[in-house]
């Protein structure tokens, strides 16, 4: 079962999952809008089915007879985890954890959070908890979205299961939800908005001492309208709700996710100003590789390519690179496999790894979130395109860096079948 869901809407699909008591995965992507939740508005500069302003979103849920057993993004990072977590004092055990074989492949954090378990770091009921919570924001974002595509394949459940639940009472609770937040626009437009208080005498006046400090410490600026209601173990909506009045009267403002980062990624590059971001292109074309490392040379990165597939991986370990690009469609070992391969490493547990695919990947770009590619980029691509996603993950490139040829003979071992000048089986751009 696929389609648009311009034609069908999410929550048909989950009625005829629920009825037809299937089980299997859904896998559901954002087409040409910013932000995520209700509100949201169409973004700009629209190249084909991609946004210029910022990587698609796309969308996770398991099912076991019709019940929903977990559901997420399709990002390969474990931040939201690390959120929920500090509900119990226990966000740092990601660090140190390593995670068993329990659904590594197609959702990661799931499988931290089982081992997490089987360690006694969480109980059953905190995972339940967790889970649950999982689920409605899910839920919360995909009753909200109008525009993209979506496909269901049935197959084995994600196993083990902590609890599985039943889709009709919680769509309806979460239906109300995204109702009620429609009443915060336009003052709220958005989950991910970061709050920071704009006049603190006004607030003092209105509020008591506690509830001033305790407005202040979350409204930092930095820590968004989600991530607070992870902390507090409250639904979005209640959580908007105690800010909207301040946010009406002008004594917050809320601040986008692209400001907050604009402001960490400055600081970032004051401390780090002397890296050079390093990136690993693995392509079996000659020409995609050349485009790659020139672009990326040109921009101040460290760019190199690899070529042959099998040589890939232990090459990597040794270049340590900051962003790795992948191509699909390779002889010998896909795409698909270097990155479920790289993912089992605790080396590339959250290295952000792009995969390279065909103009019609909707297919590619299922199973790349599977194996838990980060992102994605359809080819070919223009200069631009491949530019936003480097910076998106990495940061700008350092115009006063060193010679890439310099600093790979640091990173890589004597011996290995290096061409600096050309295009073997690894190259690097001068």
């Amino acid at each position: 079962m696929q389609g648009k869901l311009n034609e069908i809407d999410i929550r048909s699909i989950l009625q005829l999952i629920e009825l037809g008591q299937r089980t299997g995965e859904l896998f559901v992507e954002a087409h040409g809008l910013a932000g995520t939740g209700p509100n949201r508005e169409p973004a700009p500069n629209v190249v084909g089915a991609r946004s210029l302003s910022g990587p698609q979103q796309s969308w996770f849920m398991f099912f076991l007879n019709g019940r929903i057993i977990y559901a997420g993004d399709s990002s390969s990072t474990l931040s939201r985890l690390r959120d929920y977590l500090r509900r119990y004092k226990t966000d740092n055990a990601v660090d140190w954890t390593n995670v068993s074989a329990i659904a590594t492949t197609n959702a990661p954090e799931y499988g931290y959070l089982w081992t997490l378990l089987e360690q006694r770091v969480l109980t059953p009921d905190q995972g339940r908890s967790i889970i649950q919570s999982m689920v409605q924001e899910t839920l919360f974002d995909l009753l909200s979205l109008h525009q993209g595509s979506f496909i269901f394949e049935q197959g084995s459940a994600l196993a083990p299961q902590l609890l599985t639940l039943e889709i009709a009472p919680l769509v309806a609770q979460i239906m109300k939800q995204v109702q009620e937040w429609k009443q915060f626009h336009p003052h709220i437009q958005s989950p991910d908005q970061c709050p920071a208080v704009a006049e603190a005498e006004q607030l003092r006046k209105n509020l008591t001492e506690a509830s001033f400090e305790a407005l202040d410490r979350w409204a930092d600026g930095k820590t968004s309208l989600r991530q607070m209601a992870r902390y507090l173990n409250r639904d979005i909506v209640t959580v908007a709700r105690a800010v909207y009045p301040y946010v009406r009267q002008g004594a917050v403002q809320l601040l986008t996710t692209t400001q907050a980062e604009t402001s960490h990624v400055k600081q970032s590059e004051l401390i780090h100003q002397a890296e050079v971001p390093r990136i690993v292109c693995i392509d079996d074309g000659a020409t995609i590789r050349a485009t790659v490392e020139q672009i990326l040379s040109r921009h101040g990165y460290e760019a190199t390519s690899i070529s042959n597939p099998l040589k890939a991986l232990s090459l990597v370990f040794q270049l340590k690179p900051d962003l790795i690009l992948c191509d699909i469609a390779m002889p010998e070992l896909d795409g698909y496999e270097i990155c479920a391969m790289l993912r089992k490493s605790t080396a590339f547990r959250e290295t952000p790894i792009i995969m390279l695919t065909g103009k019609d990947g909707f297919i590619d770009r299922v199973k790349a979130r599977m194996v838990g590619a980060t992102d994605y980029l359809t080819k070919p691509f223009g200069e631009g395109e491949l530019l936003m996603l480097v910076e998106k993950y990495v940061g700008l490139g350092s115009p006063e860096r060193p010679k890439p040829d310099k600093l790979l003979a640091e990173a890589l071992e004597d011996g290995l079948d290096i061409n600096i000048e050309g295009s073997t089986s690894i190259s690097s751009i001068s």
